[in-house]
């Protein structure tokens, strides 16, 4: 059997997005994260088709647009990429919203505005546009936290590393300089994946952190390294590490939002404040932190995110079963 999908594709901050406006499975679910649950348990064959090689590759992501589930919502977001399904997707809801907009698969209630259902919860998003495009996307994020500092774990290769965990919509393991971390500009892209798997792995067997009302989001999934920016007006840089060989090109929407967390947490960063985050190619996001809540027994940071995407062509892909890898692969 063949499945034909439409796409447009594009990038955000120069990472990729491929929004799959045809084809989108039927799912079951009173909400967005019952959706979620039973794309993974019958079709996340789709995903894998569409990210993995040889019809994507390593930093590939996505979703679908969906009817939302609530009658405050204009629309329905389901995430893709290498790395799984996610809860949340910053740098993708950015580039998702760009593309329908621009395409006219999102039709807004209020021009301007779109509160978007996520399998992580309520996003609120504002944009602007210049004729038919596009030009910028500020979306208000879920609450944001910092779920454990200095915890100390051994990393092969480097020894003891001191990490914080923080949550954006996924959970990352934060590192920041120290003795067995010099900086983002002592490592290549290589040496970043080789290193960022051995962290994971040591996170994960040290902490499992599980979202306070939603327990399917759980678990490290992410590494950010952290450094200082290279450009005055900058306030930070970063390389996030997702999947099995990713390092995002953009500075990841929801790695910024558990970064603003984390210096809120410390002290470091205040409500209000520009937050300008510097991607691994020099790439940015503004984030502030809007309000501090309390999420369960955490205190949380409500982040805004606001960066532009660029759409590069329609792909009409097909998954013929009779090929060989059909359900996708990955290499390393």
């Amino acid at each position: 059997m063949r499945h034909v999908f439409f796409c447009v594709d594009g990038h955000t901050a120069g990472n990729p997005v491929r929004l799959v406006a045809g084809g989108a499975p039927p799912l079951l679910g009173a909400t967005m994260a019952e959706r979620r649950t039973d794309f993974q348990q019958r079709y996340d064959w789709i995903r894998t088709s569409l990210c993995f090689e040889p019809r994507g590759h390593d930093m590939m992501s996505g979703g679908f647009l969906y009817p939302p589930t609530r009658a405050d919502c204009d629309v329905g977001i389901l995430f893709i990429e290498t790395s799984g399904c996610l809860p949340m997707c910053g740098h993708g809801t950015i580039g998702l919203v760009t593309f329908g907009l621009e395409c006219g698969l999102i039709h807004p209630r209020t021009s301007g505005s779109l509160r978007i259902e996520v399998p992580a919860g309520i996003i609120d998003v504002t944009y602007q546009m210049e004729g038919n495009r596009v030009t910028s996307v500020r979306l208000i994020n879920v609450p944001s936290y910092l779920a454990a500092r200095d915890l100390v774990i051994e990393v092969p290769g480097l020894g003891p590393l001191k990490i914080d965990v923080s949550y954006g919509g996924n959970y990352y393991a934060i590192v920041e300089p120290q003795p067995g971390y010099p900086g983002l500009d002592e490592l290549d892209a290589r040496r970043l994946v080789d290193l960022s798997r051995r962290v994971r792995a040591s996170a994960q067997q040290a902490i499992e952190p599980v979202h306070p009302f939603e327990p399917t989001i759980r678990g490290v999934s992410h590494v950010l390294w952290t450094d200082a920016p290279t450009a005055p007006d900058a306030t930070a840089r970063n390389a996030v590490f997702y999947g099995n060989s990713a390092i995002d090109r953009s500075p990841c929407g929801t790695g910024t939002s558990a970064r603003m967390a984390q210096l809120a947490a410390r002290g470091r960063l205040e409500r209000g404040e520009p937050f300008v985050h510097e991607s691994y190619i020099g790439s940015r996001f503004i984030g502030r932190i809007e309000d501090e809540v309390q999420l369960g027994p955490f205190d949380a940071i409500v982040p805004s995110i606001e960066g532009s995407a660029i759409s590069s062509g329609f792909n009409t892909i097909w998954v013929d079963r009779e090929d060989p890898f059909w359900e996708g692969f990955q290499v390393g």
